[in-house]
């Protein structure tokens, strides 16, 4: 792009896929504020030219009518939140946390991140949560996102990077399999490279138990029931050894444990799997026949696949066939997983999941310890463990044995996590809740501090979209007066804690520095990595362990990063849905995005032109359920689980299974579709299943659309 062209290069506020924009003054807004116009970029392969309707509306968050601008305070639970200084705001809170922690000991307060968070800030809360807090309880809503696919791939390859290939990559595929992902309302630029690798006669297969719009673009659809997709992992994977379709020079060269997985899979045959997950067999043989004969394929799964109590078995057996096929590790050819959030990966890179330390590091590891320490000039023995995962983190607040303080950042957990009217109550619970924030959205409104937040126009800061390229947001406005961004938060609050004001900056660059030296030697490694880097090249994929070294656009070219070399397969077994269908809840309940909404909604609710095309929850209903239940399109209907109620208007459409309905997830109060979710946890990834759950589905006699 050329130097005289107007207006600060820049990256979207949304999904993963960090679409390149130009933010241009246009004028002066309320206060006289710069109001700021959107461009796309033409020279950022992700989305080379295109934007989403969240995208093109991006900078009205800026103005946001209800938008915070001063810190908010009450002195004790019963009382109103009221407007506070900064220094009035920032002490109360030192001092509760001091009291806390006293009575109660440094585990009593928790910090919760968020996957929007930049690498920096994702760095300095974790920093701050093991050194000025010595807490060990800090996790962030990206263990919603991509935990299980991320424990798959790093038990398979070693590492884990949502999309190890550059995502223009997937344009040079002859067929692709993408599971549980409906690309086309949650990341519609990236639908440009699935478009170019149709029209260059590839083709598409999609599971999904909706007829999506992504699977309406596609060659074939397995409408799969919900929570069933390991088994048909299986199945598929049984037709190919069956068919002699299997890699085996790849397999005896880049691989190892074949034989124990090719015996797990041998009852799998696919009228088994087509009984379990309502496919039929010639599909499933259609589908595995299809990627064999390809000379370039990819699997790529996405949150339908993996938000599941055996998300990381799922995502595990989608890795088994991949590797049976020879794909893993070619260029043009792969497994990846479409990560969701803004910064979904780089937020758990670098210290703020409970488990893991900066360079994803594991906190368990003495030598991980040692080095990071090092860094933070600590000794490495008072670096607490690891903590609780998020949901139990969450379902511990204020009680006996739990946090009895939460510092928030970057997330809506009322409305975003599963059960989420029991986290509402704990975190009612609490005995200090402080959250940073644009807005006063429902998780804030039970803060007992809340501190108004630059946004991402406002501040510069680095993140990793989802095919691991490190990219840099540049501020292009002042934020409102009396307005702080995070990283001044959490140095203000560690300088009142006793801690060394060097040691947390509110400079970005500072903070990058040493994030890059902190992840020196790790797994992701970020130590060649410099903002002039990231300015010059349009991006540097991880990891680059030196400022001479290319970057790694495709790590697995020449060998897995396991201590052989070679990826693992593992056997998995398929098993029912933590909580199936019976009398009293006799249909499947799933959910998931729409296009002109995102996350809890506390963002783009507020937008008055995505606020018009999505404005309230429904509930999708195919017509042969609604038939049978007395309900008309249009009517209000009232979803019950064993967690709770929530609403939402009738939407009548064959492209729902007849034995699922199917809830976005964006709304607050009665249309909260979380209210219903499961909690039932992964094993290894700690991910909730929020993807099925058994529900009823009732029509609301009188009630007006």
């Amino acid at each position: 792009m050329s130097q005289t062209t107007p207006g600060t290069p820049t990256h979207c506020p949304y999904c993963a896929l960090q679409c390149g924009m130009r933010l241009t003054a246009a004028g002066a807004g309320a206060g006289g504020r710069p109001v700021l116009t959107v461009t796309p970029r033409a020279d950022v392969p992700a989305n080379g030219g295109g934007l989403c309707q969240k995208g093109w509306t991006a900078a009205e968050l800026l103005t946001a009518p209800d938008r915070l601008t001063t810190p908010l305070l009450r002195e004790h639970r019963d009382a109103p939140l009221r407007p506070a200084g900064w220094d009035e705001a920032l002490d109360f809170a030192a001092a509760r946390i001091r009291e806390i922690q006293a009575a109660h000991g440094t585990d009593a307060v928790a910090v919760f991140g968020g996957g929007g968070l930049t690498n920096e800030k994702a760095y300095l809360l974790g920093k701050f949560a093991r050194v000025a807090l010595r807490t060990g309880q800090i996790d962030y809503n990206g263990r919603f996102c991509m935990s299980s696919a991320a424990a798959a791939s790093n038990r398979a390859f070693g590492l884990d990077r949502g999309l190890p290939f550059p995502v223009t990559d997937v344009a040079r595929a002859d067929a692709i399999l993408l599971v549980g992902g409906n690309l086309a309302e949650t990341m519609p630029p990236f639908v440009r490279h699935l478009a170019a690798m149709r029209q260059a006669g590839g083709r598409l297969i999609v599971v999904d138990p909706r007829r999506t719009p992504t699977a309406a673009l596609a060659d074939l659809h397995l409408q799969i029931t919900p929570g069933t997709d390991l088994a048909l992992a299986l199945g598929l994977l049984h037709i190919a050894i069956a068919e002699g379709l299997v890699d085996t020079g790849y397999i005896e060269r880049r691989t190892t444990g074949f034989a124990a997985v090719r015996t797990s899979v041998s009852a799998w045959w696919p009228e088994r799997a087509e009984r379990v997950t309502g496919v039929p067999a010639s599909r499933m043989r259609e589908a595995v026949r299809t990627l064999a004969a390809a000379r370039n394929a990819m699997i790529l799964t996405a949150r339908g696949a993996e938000q599941h109590a055996k998300g990381t078995d799922t995502a595990t057996a989608f890795i088994n066939l991949a590797l049976a096929l020879g794909l893993p590790g070619r260029p043009g050819s792969g497994y990846g997983c479409v990560t969701g959030q803004g910064n979904g990966q780089g937020g758990r890179e670098h210290g703020q999941k409970a488990d893991q330390l900066p360079g994803y590091r594991r906190l368990d590891d003495p030598a991980a310890r040692a080095h990071v320490a090092r860094v933070w000039g600590v000794d490495p023995d008072d670096l607490p463990g690891p903590g609780r995962s998020a949901y139990e983190l969450l379902e511990a607040l204020g009680t006996p044995h739990g946090p009895k303080a939460m510092l928030l950042f970057g997330s809506n957990p009322v409305v975003s996590a599963p059960r989420a009217g029991l986290v509402a109550d704990r975190i009612a619970a609490l005995d200090l809740l402080v959250v940073t924030d644009l807005v006063l959205s429902e998780t804030a409104a039970l803060a007992d501090v809340v501190l108004p937040a630059t946004q991402w126009a406002e501040e510069t800061g680095t993140l990793t979209n989802l095919e691991g390229r490190v990219l840099l947001r540049r501020r292009a406005a002042p934020p409102p007066p009396g307005v702080r961004g995070d990283l001044a938060v959490i140095s203000g609050l560690a300088r009142r804690l006793g801690q060394d004001p060097a040691a947390f900056p509110e400079d970005p660059r500072a903070v990058f520095d040493e994030l890059r030296r902190a992840s020196a030697g790790g797994i992701a490694d970020y130590s060649g990595i410099t903002y002039e880097r990231i300015e010059a090249e349009g991006g540097v994929f991880w990891p680059c362990p030196s400022e001479d070294h290319p970057g790694t656009p495709r790590p697995f070219l020449d060998r897995f990063a396991t201590p052989d070399g070679r990826a693992r397969f593992v056997p998995v077994e398929h098993r029912a849905p933590a909580e199936d269908l019976d009398e009293r809840y006799p249909v499947y309940l799933t959910t998931g995005r729409v296009l002109a909404q995102y996350q809890s909604g506390a963002q783009t609710r507020r937008v008055a032109a995505l606020n018009e095309a999505a404005p309230e929850a429904y509930v999708e209903i195919h017509p042969d359920l609604a038939e049978r239940l007395g309900i008309a399109a249009g009517e209000r209907v009232r979803v019950t689980s064993r967690r709770g109620t929530a609403e939402g208007v009738a939407r009548i459409s064959t492209a729902i299974r007849s034995d699922t309905v199917f809830m976005p997830f964006h709304w607050a109060g009665e249309g909260r579709a979380n209210l219903l979710t499961n909690p039932a946890l992964d094993p290894t990834s700690r991910m909730p299943e929020f993807k099925v759950c058994a529900v009823r589905v009732e029509r609301i006699p009188g009630a007006a659309a």
